[in-house]
């Protein structure tokens, strides 16, 4: 029987108009600990069915003992979920989730470079992998994030992406923006892999996440036209 866990909301962030970080905190003394990459399931008050009321979310830190988990959610107009959690769920409100889950890790020794391919809120597993990474010292080769949203607004964790193409070694940061010019360029993240990797290499590992319409281009893409081995493609849906 799968274990469930109950936390407390302790911060909540507005990240966008539409996009908010919250930041729960486990009760009890148990440390819930997670690998790099996983998410959570969450039980949300929205009906009797389990499909009315379990939700996915990834989790957007890195696993560090303080029994806090991070969360950035985008409010879908139809999403029962993410309206819960933008319009009702109050600091001091608990919520109930289970155990961290998923297989969309980082393999416990990185020996060849990898491409992190993320649209919208599904650049939280990649924040919490390259955190973890710089937080544990763990050697890799080259990591390339390329990150897709709508508008400047959207850009997610900015900041800190930024910094870790100045402090961390092998590391580079590419965005790109749909409806808007960004820093002269404009298009979508299939322009810049398709691109940039054209040359298929065995060293070479793609890992991808966000909304599934851009993920079955992804590997439609790197498997069928560019020519790379399932092997050396993962990916993580939602939404």
């Amino acid at each position: 029987m799968p274990k469930w866990y109950t936390a407390k909301l302790i911060k909540k962030d507005t990240v966008s108009s539409t996009t908010k970080r919250f930041f729960l905190q486990v009760e009890g003394e148990e440390i819930v600990d997670f690998k790099a990459g996983q998410f959570i399931v969450t039980d949300l008050p929205l009906g009797e069915k389990r499909i009315q009321r379990w939700r996915s979310y990834s989790i957007a830190n890195a696993p560090d003992k303080t029994n806090v988990l991070e969360l950035i959610i985008v409010k879908l107009e139809s999403g029962a979920g993410s309206s819960y959690f933008h319009d009702t769920l109050a600091l001091g409100d608990t919520i109930k989730f289970k155990a961290p889950d998923g297989t969309f890790c980082l393999p416990e020794t990185i020996d060849t470079d990898l491409v992190f391919l993320a649209t919208g809120t599904g650049v939280a597993p990649f924040r919490s992998m390259l955190h973890d990474i710089v937080n544990k010292g763990i050697p890799h080769k080259k990591i390339h994030l390329i990150f897709g949203t709508r508008e400047e607004e959207g850009i997610l964790y900015k900041e800190e992406f930024e910094e870790f193409e100045k402090t961390m070694e092998g590391f580079s940061y590419s965005v790109a923006l749909s409806r808007q010019e960004y820093k002269g360029y404009q298009g979508y993240i299939h322009d810049i892999y398709m691109k940039k990797y054209a040359e298929t290499r065995e060293d070479l590992h793609f890992y991808i996440c966000g909304w599934s319409v851009m993920i079955d281009e992804a590997v439609a893409n790197i498997f069928a036209k560019l020519g790379y081995d399932k092997s050396q493609i993962h990916y993580e849906l939602y939404g």
